[in-house]
């Protein structure tokens, strides 16, 4: 993560806090689709982590909720993530396949996105890639 904020790439990153400790953390970093569906801006959901003692009280599923709001009204068109489809879909994340994008890693089902703004999604198609300061989050 200090890659992508070093790089001024966190966009969106939201932190839940509990007697002044934090519990549970969201980033969210811009994201491209080769080849490119025009000028649609779009943001990948990684991280999200809550203490393990903390999960399955909602504390995830608010930080994704304002991440996502926050990314809305930064003027993103999409956000996509890597992840557990049926966590995913109670925000409305669907597979990203039918919308006819890709991801540079090779999942299919666990690669999902959710369009932001009407119509950001038209048209598009290709893979989406993270930025190259993901790959230092994705490996630990």
């Amino acid at each position: 993560m200090n890659a992508l904020r070093a790089a001024g790439k966190a966009v969106v990153s939201l932190v839940a806090e509990a007697s002044a400790t934090v519990v549970g953390h969201v980033l969210f970093s811009p994201v491209t689709v080769e080849p490119s569906p025009g000028s649609c801006l779009g943001v990948g959901l990684a991280p999200l982590a809550v203490r393990p003692a903390l999960q399955r009280r909602g504390i995830g599923a608010r930080l994704v909720d304002s991440g996502l709001e926050a990314s809305r009204r930064a003027g993103f068109g999409f956000v996509v993530v890597l992840g557990e489809p049926r966590y995913y879909q109670r925000f409305g994340f669907q597979r990203a396949l039918t919308e006819g994008l890709r991801n540079e890693y090779g999942v299919d089902e666990e690669c999902m996105v959710l369009e932001l703004q009407p119509g950001a999604l038209i048209g598009a198609s290709g893979v989406v890639r993270y930025g190259p300061e993901f790959a230092a989050v994705a490996a630990g």
